[in-house]
C-alpha cells in the first residue's frame, strides 16, 4: 500500500452577528467566523491536510479567495471537490484527526453531528473522523475570543 500523511491548519477571525459554521454544522453563538467562503475553519484545515497528503498544494491554490465563485460558498462543497481530486489519484481516506482551538462556545455537543456531516461528504464512516476541541486558557487570539483555529492530520492510502 502507498500511504500518505497530510497536515492542515487554518484560522479565521470571529466577529459578532456572523454565522458560525464548523465541520459543516451551524453553531449557535453570538460570534461567527469571517472569511471568503462560509469560513468553516475545520473543513479548511481538513482540505489542506488532504491536499497536502497528495502533494496537491493547499486550499488557496485550488479555491482562491479572490475568485468570486467561492464567495460565501458552503465549505462542504470544497471538501467534496478535494475528496474527488484525491479519489481521481486512487487515494482513499484512512482516517482524520482534528483539533479545534477556541475559547467559546463549548462545542462538545456538536461533535457527533460534525463527524456525521464530514463522513457523509467524504463517503466514509464517522468513526474514521476524530474531532476534538481545546481552549488556550484565555491566552492569545483564540483565548481572547478573537478567532478560531483548527488543525487536522489525514492518512491517505492507495493500492500501488
Amino acid at each position: 500500500m502507498d500511504f500518505r500523511i497530510g497536515f492542515g491548519y487554518d484560522v479565521h477571525r470571529l466577529e459578532p452577528d456572523k454565522p458560525f459554521v464548523l465541520g459543516g454544522v451551524r453553531i449557535n453563538h453570538h460570534k461567527g467566523a469571517v472569511g471568503h467562503s462560509d469560513a468553516d475553519v475545520l473543513i479548511h484545515a481538513i482540505c489542506d491536510a488532504i491536499l497536502g497528503a497528495a502533494a496537491l498544494g493547499d486550499i488557496g491554490k485550488h479555491f482562491p479567495d479572490n475568485d468570486a465563485q467561492y464567495a460565501g460558498m458552503d465549505s462542504s462543497i470544497l471538501l467534496e471537490k478535494v475528496a474527488g481530486m484525491v479519489g481521481e489519484l486512487g487515494y482513499s481516506i484512512g482516517n482524520i484527526d482534528s483539533t479545534v482551538v477556541l475559547q467559546e462556545p463549548k462545542i462538545i455537543s456538536y461533535i457527533p453531528r460534525m463527524q456525521t456531516s464530514l463522513a457523509e461528504v467524504l463517503n466514509t464512516e464517522p468513526g474514521r473522523i476524530s474531532v476534538k476541541a481545546t481552549t488556550e486558557e484565555k491566552l492569545g487570539f483564540t483565548g481572547r475570543g478573537e478567532g478560531v483555529a483548527a488543525y487536522a492530520v489525514v492518512l491517505l492510502s492507495r493500492e500501488p
